[in-house]
Parts: C-alpha cells; structure tokens; sequence
C-alpha cells in the first residue's frame, strides 16, 4: 500500500496585473477589465520514504526584464526551510520549461529530473527561439535541460506515467507543447496539481483560456480532463497561480498544506 503525501504548496512571490493580460482575448466575454493577482508557487510532496519537488521556481534570470513582482521568499532558501537539501537529490518534476517553473533547476545537480519529452523536444528545437515562445523562457534555463539530458538524469515521459510510489504525472499539453499535470496519493485521496493546464481556477468553472499557450484546442482538452478528475470522490485540484490557493487550503499565507 502506497503511503500517503503530504502535499505543500510553497508561494514565493506575487504581482498585480489585469484580467485582459490573463485571459486570452478577455474582449470576447463582454465584462470590464478589471485587477487581478497572480501568485507564484512550487510543490513539495513528500512522506517517510519519498520527496518529490514540483518545479522550482524562477531564478536569477527570471527577476530581471520582466514585469514587477513582489518576492516573497527565495525559492531554494524556502525549500531548505523545510528540510528539502539538493545533498538529499530529492527527485524533480519539471511540469514545463517556462522560466517560472525551472530557474532552479541548477539547484539540484544530482537530482532526477522529470519532464515531458514534447516538452523538452519543443523548447530545445527551433522554434523555441521565435520571440513569442522565448519570452516565456530563459536561455540559461534550456542550456541547462540539454546538459541535464546529456548527464543521463533526465527522464522523459510521453504519457500517463507513474514516476514514484504514489505519484502519476499526465502529459496534457495546450499552454505548452508537454505540460504536466501531476496526481499525487494523499490520506484523503488524492491531490491535482494542474501547474500551468490551469493557472486559474476560474479557467476551468468558465471555460476561460490563460493568455499564454502554444495550441488551443488542447487547452481546451486540458479544462476537460482537469474537470473530469475533479469530478471523483476524495480528489482535490491545485491551481497553478490562483491566490484563491492559499484561501482553499490552510496556510500561513506562503504555504498551503493541501493534504
């Protein structure tokens, strides 16, 4: 029997911006542009014999050229904060290649990396370079994929695949070409991280695209299935930015224990 995770959701820093920046083509629903927050988060789970990092935040990289944000912890200091150390080579689910989910990925040097192989095969070929792809990316943090690939610590998923003891990982596309959702066993069932399939949760109550993503329709597809898991007993969905995560879980305002 697979023991249960704890299951935390770490924020690390937060910024004001508009609905009309967030939601693709806002105009078409007819309501007024108004604020909105956007928080950032990583996730740990973990148990007595397992600890698994669900992305790691931006980097040095990513602070800078990039619209203001209030920083709320370092992501690698908040994570030694819990006792999670890159000595231990806990394994890491990258669950994209946005700058936001990767820019500690040098932490952790021994470490298995997970990520899905459309999405490693996408942002380190041609494309990734055109400018509307490569705003939302670090070239240090791609350099750094290629070397994690060639250093044999890579793993590459294509489909619905367990990647510990408990933990599943659910290649669904649409905001990037490999993006991860990930299912992880809890005492009280089982905890979704939609990372960014759903920045919002609003995104899948209304059906409302984020404004960043490489192919619509597999959004779209991305809603569903995230509506579908929803949908069963004892399981729980964890927006990839949404505040509202620290108002659904018990926090202390920077961690959210999901389970």
């Amino acid at each position: 029997m697979t023991a249960a995770y704890e299951v935390l959701a770490i924020r690390y820093a937060t910024r004001t911006t508009s609905r009309a920046a967030m939601f693709l083509n806002h105009h078409v629903y007819g309501e007024p542009d108004t604020p909105i927050d956007m928080d950032f988060y990583f996730w740990v789970a973990r148990n007595e014999d397992h600890t698994v990092v669900i992305d790691t935040g931006y980097g040095a990289a990513g602070r800078t050229g990039r619209k203001r944000r209030a920083e709320l912890a370092e992501p690698m200091a908040a994570l030694a904060d819990l006792g999670v150390l890159p000595e231990s080579a806990p394994q890491v689910i990258a669950t994209h290649a946005h700058y936001d989910h990767i820019g500690n990925l040098s932490g952790f040097p021994h470490s298995e990396i997970v990520i899905g192989r459309a999405e490693f095969d996408f942002w380190t070929g041609p494309y990734a370079r055109r400018q509307q792809f490569a705003y939302t990316t670090e070239p240090t943090d791609l350099t750094h994929l290629r070397e994690i690939r060639d250093q044999g610590r890579a793993t590459f998923v294509d489909r619905q695949t367990t990647v510990a003891p408990g933990i599943e990982v659910i290649p669904v596309g649409g905001h990037t070409p490999g993006q991860l959702i990930v299912l992880i066993a809890t005492e009280t069932g089982q905890a979704v991280l939609t990372s960014d399939a759903a920045h919002y949760y609003e995104e899948i109550e209304l059906d409302r695209p984020f404004t960043w993503l490489t192919d619509l329709e597999g959004t779209y597809r991305a809603y569903e299935l995230l509506r579908e898991l929803a949908a069963e007993p004892g399981r729980v969905l964890v927006a990839g930015h949404d505040p509202d995560v620290m108002r659904r879980f018990p926090s202390d305002g920077q961690i959210a224990r999901i389970a």
